[in-house]
């Protein structure tokens, strides 16, 4: 007996089994209240709040609110070689200075399987989700992934 359930016929026709399932949006599961920083602040201003607050990093903004760049506590080192080594003065130095300015991002219509894949295939541990403008929307990580990943699984996967 071949059985082809009714969510994969569409239009009369019978669908392919992969490409005609939908699986969820990274909006579903991703993080929207968000830590950001913005190009013209203060770099020790940043230092400070990624400190405080005992975060990594977190996206850069521009005055439109476009995503422009990543700042990382690795970026953040910058900053103790150019004070140490350079001598340079720290109080006018600005986050679009020690920014990583190449930004991969995953777009908010993006799916939990695309975003699956964009993780096995680098070392990223979270990406930005942007909209069609290229506008922050929140963000999304391989932990956030494998808890969408249980609930699409939830009668086969079980913790011990």
């Amino acid at each position: 007996m071949n059985f082809t359930p009714s969510f994969i016929k569409t239009k009369g026709r019978v669908g392919n089994p992969i490409e005609d399932v939908r699986y969820a949006p990274v909006t579903a599961f991703m993080t929207v209240d968000l830590i950001t920083f913005y190009e013209n602040q203060s770099i020790l201003e940043a230092i400070n709040c990624i400190l405080h607050k005992k975060i990594s990093g977190a996206p850069v903004l521009n005055e439109q609110g476009e995503l422009t760049g990543i700042i990382s506590e690795k970026d953040c080192l910058r900053v103790l070689i150019d004070d140490g080594y350079y001598n340079t003065p720290l109080n006018d130095r600005l986050v679009k200075e020690y920014m990583s300015h190449e930004v991969y991002t995953l777009s908010m219509h993006t799916d939990i399987i695309g975003a699956a894949k964009a993780f096995i295939n680098s070392s990223f541990r979270r990406y930005p989700v942007v909209d069609d403008n290229n506008r922050l929307v929140g963000q999304v990580s391989r932990k956030d992934i494998l808890k969408a990943a249980g609930k699409l699984h939830s009668t086969t996967w079980s913790c011990y």
